[in-house]
């Protein structure tokens, strides 16, 4: 393709950076498995005047869930678990399960479950499961913070002990809310395997894909390589511009503790490199991470008739619905590309941002390090001229 067709982008990636949108940014765009664009511009810290490279590295957060759920996929090709299985089978603490009822006011006014917890419903985010973070000052959103569920010193294995004391949100299988079910995920994996999660990912995906720079712990010399990571200086309105410096996020000592907590749901470092790397073994055309016909359920809506993604002061696209692991665009919303349909995507809290489109055959990957941020104009304007840049 000539580079030509990829200025727009580039030259739009570097005014995010120059209006003090973004410290900066690396992307890579794919057709098929062969990278036709790699595009490095701004600072990975702004107050030492580092330029970007390509070897830096990124908080991916929730870009952890695409490893976390292929693993699961992983496991259930190889016969060791299915997804429609009872979670409680492997999981027991998780059986029995109770739930909050409609219009409740305590958090003890509960009801059975209509059914239990499957794998494809933690798969899906239709498990009953919250976040205790994205709905503040409702009863289980609170619950989950007076639990302190998402304290970095509990194993997976106490991280699910302290949710089987919680109520579910709704009957499992009726709704949709992103949740903590990718870390319970991340313990299924422990049980089944007999692995840390970690090792799992290790021998299984990092090391057979090359993926060296992608992990939950980084030596001495990776430390080096870590971005900064930044937030706008308006939380809730990002086009306001300029950058604030963030530390300590998500904790102190993080990704250099010994012994705390692999989180599936979003715990992982990695590099523009890794995530290629990763998004390249899901594409079609020829042997890859997953089978073909796992790679097709994983770019198919699961969930059911009404159901869609949704986030709380978000707008709504009833087309926005969800694969295992992902969520698929079913129908493009007003702010997607209008070919985007069946794109299979998803980004991570500190701004980084994947998707492939299976039917087109292309795929784009941004890394960059503003908090909260993958939602915001820069990714959508990414995804636009990626799109019109790959000729469509």
């Amino acid at each position: 393709m000539s580079p030509a067709a990829f200025q727009p982008l580039h030259a739009a990636l570097q005014a995010q950076v120059r209006g003090g949108f973004l410290p900066g940014v690396s992307t890579a765009l794919l057709r098929g498995r062969e990278v036709v664009d790699r595009f490095v511009c701004g600072q990975a810290d702004i107050e030492t005047n580092t330029p970007l490279r390509e070897d830096h590295l990124f908080r991916v957060f929730s870009n952890t869930k695409l490893v976390t759920s292929c693993a699961v996929l992983l496991l259930v090709e190889q016969g060791r678990l299915g997804l429609d299985d009872p979670i409680e089978r492997y999981l027991p603490e998780l059986g029995q399960r109770q739930v909050l009822r409609p219009g409740a006011t305590r958090i003890d006014e509960v009801e059975p479950a209509r059914r239990p917890i499957t794998v494809r419903h933690l798969m899906t985010h239709t498990a009953g499961l919250s976040y205790g973070l994205f709905n503040p000052g409702t009863l289980l959103n609170d619950a989950y913070r007076q639990a302190s569920v998402h304290r970095p010193t509990l194993s997976n294995a106490q991280l699910v002990t302290e949710l089987a004391q919680l109520p579910l949100a709704f009957h499992p299988g009726e709704q949709w809310e992103y949740s903590l079910a990718t870390d319970v995920l991340g313990r299924l994996i422990e049980v089944v395997s007999g692995d840390s999660l970690g090792h799992f990912f290790s021998r299984y995906m990092f090391e057979p894909l090359d993926m060296a720079d992608t992990a939950f712990r980084l030596s001495d010399e990776q430390f080096g390589r870590l971005a900064g990571l930044y937030v706008g200086m308006d939380r809730t309105d990002p086009t306001v511009p300029g950058l604030k410096r963030l530390h300590d996020v998500p904790y102190p000592g993080a990704y250099r503790t010994p012994d705390m907590r692999e989180g599936g749901g979003g715990g992982l470092i990695s590099s523009l490199g890794d995530m290629v790397r990763l998004i390249q073994a899901l594409m079609p055309g020829g042997p890859g991470l997953l089978k073909p016909h796992t790679l097709a359920d994983m770019g198919r809506n699961q969930l059911p008739p009404g159901v869609c993604v949704r986030f709380p002061d978000v707008p709504l696209n009833p087309g926005r619905v969800f694969g295992l692991g992902s969520a698929v665009l079913a129908r493009p919303g007003p702010l997607d590309p209008p070919v985007a349909e069946g794109e299979v995507n998803w980004g991570g809290m500190a701004g980084t941002v994947w998707w492939i489109n299976p039917r087109l055959n292309i795929a784009g990957v941004l890394m960059t390090q503003r908090y909260w941020g993958s939602g915001d104009p820069y990714a959508l304007e990414f995804k636009r001229l990626a799109y019109q840049g790959l000729g469509h």
